[in-house]
């Protein structure tokens, strides 16, 4: 950091304190960030400074030793929502033609989605798996993330019309019920959907999961890139014995585990099978 830039800095940010928030990140939430993330840090963590009325980032280091409500506000605002409706849609054709292929009279899927954000995805896997077997399908969605303001929001099911932009008018039709009046400019997923899906609270390093298994299909898309390779393979070999033997791992577009072969096969696109399975 130069001279010049504390100089322009609202708060008093030493390269040692965010050397500390790494550590504290990875610690908490397995997520590896990278030097070039030092600006990103600021912004962030700068709004809950503002919050708390501080006036400078080893002020709230100390603070955040002793409080757990705030780090569990620390973690929240350093974790990365990017999310849409469909995104990378090819992954919910997969999960369409896994449904079609293994109904069977008395079948339950479970599915799990390990990034939920703010529900955008599982509520997509929702709609897939209503397409795929018709109104009322036999299918539970367990929906988790580390970040409990989003799970909120999920919750809700309320999304501003510009996120439901792209998709179709027949989706639109069938899955979301338009606000009128001072809900003008929002959308509502349908109760036949929401209720597909439950939303958790889940750190993916935290000892106990409190899951059911066994899962069908398991999207854990877009997370894998935040954690190192240990951290990677600490967190598929928990995964993998919770999926049926025929049952899918989905990944993100920019995730590959070219180096955790002895545990995954490639079977898709960013689709994985366990070894053995």
């Amino acid at each position: 950091m130069t001279q010049m830039e504390a100089v322009q800095r609202e708060f008093e940010y030493r390269k040692e304190d965010f050397q500390a928030i790494r550590q504290i990140l990875y610690r908490a939430a397995g997520i590896s960030m990278s030097d070039s993330k030092e600006q990103l840090v600021y912004s962030r963590i700068a709004r809950r400074l503002r919050a708390l009325g501080m006036r400078s980032f080893a002020d709230y280091l100390d603070y955040l030793k002793g409080s757990s409500q705030e780090q569990e506000e620390f973690v929240n605002a350093l974790t990365t929502n990017l999310t849409a409706f469909f995104r990378e849609s090819h992954h919910f054709d997969i999960l369409a033609g896994y449904l079609k292929q293994h109904r069977a009279p008395g079948r339950k899927f479970r599915l799990w989605c390990a990034a939920a954000s703010t529900g955008e995805e599982p509520y997509s896997m929702a709609m897939a798996a209503i397409d795929a077997l018709g109104d009322n399908p036999p299918v539970e969605i367990l929906a988790t993330d580390i970040d409990s303001k989003v799970l909120a929001h999920g919750r809700r099911g309320v999304y501003q019309e510009e996120r439901v932009k792209d998709l179709t008018r027949n989706q639109l039709r069938r899955f979301f019920k338009r606000g009128t009046g001072p809900n003008a400019g929002l959308v509502k997923v349908r109760k036949e959907v929401q209720r597909l899906v439950e939303f958790r609270e889940l750190n993916l390093l935290s000892a106990n999961w409190r899951l059911d298994p066994p899962y069908d299909l398991i999207f854990c898309r877009n997370v894998m890139i935040y954690f190192d390779k240990p951290t990677q393979t600490k967190v598929l070999e928990r995964m993998l014995p919770l999926m049926r033997p025929d049952g899918l791992y989905i990944a993100g577009h920019s995730e590959s585990f070219a180096h955790l072969s002895k545990l995954v096969r490639l079977v898709g696109k960013t689709t994985y099978q366990a070894v053995g399975g």
